[in-house]
């Protein structure tokens, strides 16, 4: 079993009231950070599978604890996931997050049919990562493409991971490109 010992959380949340238009918010985006030790820094191991067991927990506390500072489930409707690996580990060590991010928020959310968003790089102290966010039952709903960007000034350390999972309510403010829209959902594919 491999050990993701946590060093520190963050949570963000923003309000976002008007983008230049009127205003017709609040939007509520919202992120939770959590910065642990990579078991893996430094050495290259063959198989990784175990470790997204391993990391469930942690989704699990991460998606709960972002969902209760958001004000419960009700209305979050876009979701994504990020991590950003320190200089001893590699990319695939930040893909560990998939399950673990991805299935979590979907367990804590309830029904969400479409692919959770993500991105992930290698970097050290103060890497900012822009996490993206879609829809939670639909991937060709336009108007909730977005992308939250996080980071923290001292992490992730060389033998450190950051991982990430953001949520909103609402589209994009002012979005007003056309597509499928939220309410015109049918196909429950987690496509269309």
């Amino acid at each position: 079993m491999a050990e993701f010992t946590l060093r520190k959380t963050q949570v963000i949340l923003e309000e976002i009231h008007h983008d230049g238009g009127p205003v017709s918010g609040p939007r509520v985006r919202g992120a939770v950070l959590a910065l642990v030790k990579n078991p893996y820094a430094g050495t290259y191991q063959e198989d990784l599978t175990q470790a997204m067991e391993d990391l469930k927990p942690l989704g699990l506390a991460m998606a709960r604890k972002l969902v209760e500072a958001m004000g419960g489930v009700e209305g979050i409707d876009a979701y994504g996931k990020g991590a950003i690996a320190g200089e001893q580990g590699e990319l695939e060590h930040a893909a560990l997050w998939h399950v673990a991010g991805g299935y979590s928020m979907r367990e804590v959310l309830g029904e969400s049919l479409a692919i959770v968003p993500s991105s992930k790089k290698q970097g050290g102290p103060g890497t900012r990562l822009d996490v993206p966010l879609g829809h939670t039952n639909a991937a060709y709903v336009r108007s909730h493409f977005d992308a939250m960007e996080v980071g923290l000034p001292e992490g992730p350390r060389a033998d450190e991971i950051l991982y990430v999972l953001t949520m909103s309510k609402g589209p994009r403010i002012h979005a007003r490109l056309g597509g499928l829209a939220a309410d015109e959902i049918s196909k429950f594919d987690g496509l269309r």
